[in-house]
């Protein structure tokens, strides 16, 4: 921590900040991200001083214009509206008392500017992500010309299940490197073997790139669906492609998965639902996303089902887990997508955790080790009971 706080001290906040955020110079935005005094205790859950500085090295090579004025830690009593709620455990609360991140994206012609930001942004997650645990196997591949990232137990015996997991990233980042890192992570806790999809993403691939790539590899894997289960799911934007994914594969009457996880889905990219107005400021996780929604959908209507499926027609679809939170922007497009699926005849499970915001509240909380064990549950328990090996 001392470290954190020196570097914190040492930097330079005229040319940059650490808070993730980045905008148009025209305009001002707080940045306390490393420090954030809640009740008189120093937050603990902040990045390395490695991972920092490589961040800093990263912003400084960028073309990016950054915040210019920091929020003193007088100031920290105004960032938040919301009391902290005392019904969560201690590291829920410091993640509920970090500052929100609200970024300005560019304008959607500024195709150079789109890539630096989403550089930056990837690069952090990249120096903040625990390395993938040693027990894990993994492997890079093309499935018809499309890249994928395959991770699986060491110990996985034959004819273990696959879960093709659609990475997040508000459907313009963590592909690359981070989607590799998240695909191993996700085998680790999941004990069975992911296809991590690298589909392509704006701005210089915009829909529908990333659903061909996915819709690829999914008849892959369909050709091996006779001899093992496989699983597919999806968090926050990777939710909106694997939902579009299965709409898509029922067009084309493909099998479906043995099960599906949404996780927080951006299933409605036109933001119609309740929660973008009461969870605005609630959520200090995620701010909208209609400025990359626009650009995704590269000029076609949002409200399209392959675009924004909760507008679809869900019927037939396997056995869904979702998952939200009261604080998370995206509550209302997690309900509203489980009132449409059992509205379906669906088989639909919903977890909605108290106080979350988007992104959860990390890796090590009670309540996300609590997600992912019902998680594990749900996916486990839709297994068939007889398999064959695969070869």
């Amino acid at each position: 921590m001392r470290g954190a706080l020196e570097f914190a001290a040492a930097v330079d906040w005229n040319t940059s900040c650490h808070c993730g955020i980045v905008r148009r110079p025209e305009v001002r935005i707080c940045a306390s991200c490393l420090v954030s005094v809640s009740e008189g205790t120093v937050l603990t859950q902040l990045p390395s001083p490695r991972a920092l500085a490589a961040w800093e090295k990263s912003l400084r090579e960028s073309s990016i214009r950054m915040c210019e004025t920091p929020v003193s830690s007088d100031d920290a009593s105004t960032i938040h509206r919301y009391p902290l709620p005392t019904t969560v455990s201690a590291q829920a609360r410091a993640m509920l008392s970090m500052p929100a991140k609200r970024p300005v994206y560019p304008a959607p012609e500024d195709v150079e500017e789109w890539l630096d930001q989403i550089r930056v942004g990837d690069e952090f997650l990249r120096t903040v992500l625990p390395p993938i645990p040693d027990s894990i196997v993994g492997e890079e591949r093309s499935v018809n010309g499309v890249r994928v990232f395959t991770h699986r137990p060491a110990a996985a015996a034959p004819g273990s299940p696959i879960y093709l997991d659609l990475h997040p990233g508000g459907l313009i980042q963590l592909g690359g490197e981070p989607c590799r890192l998240l695909g191993g992570l996700i085998a680790g806790w999941l004990g069975m073997e992911v296809w991590s999809v690298d589909y392509r993403m704006p701005p210089l691939h915009p829909f529908p790139a990333a659903l061909d790539d996915c819709i690829t590899v999914y008849r892959e894997l369909t050709t091996l669906m006779e001899s093992v289960d496989v699983f597919v799911g999806g968090v926050s934007a990777g939710g909106n492609v694997a939902a579009a994914l299965l709409l898509r594969a029922k067009d084309e009457q493909l099998p479906m998965p043995v099960a599906l996880y949404l996780g927080t889905p951006e299933a409605d990219l036109t933001e119609s639902g309740d929660s973008f107005a009461v969870n605005r400021d609630a959520d200090n996780t995620l701010a909208s996303l209609r400025d990359v929604n626009t650009l995704y959908a590269n000029g076609r209507d949002l409200t399209l089902p392959y675009i924004s499926p909760l507008f679809g027609d869900l019927s037939g679809f396997p056995p869904t887990i979702l998952s939200s939170g009261t604080r998370d922007l995206f509550l209302s497009n997690t309900v509203r997508m489980h009132r449409k699926l059992r509205a379906a005849g669906v088989q639909a499970d919903l977890h909605v955790f108290e106080a979350m915001p988007h992104t959860g509240f990390g890796p090590g909380s009670p309540e996300d080790l609590d997600l992912r064990n019902e998680i594990s549950a749900f996916l486990q328990s839709h297994r068939r009971t007889s398999t064959t090996s695969r070869p």
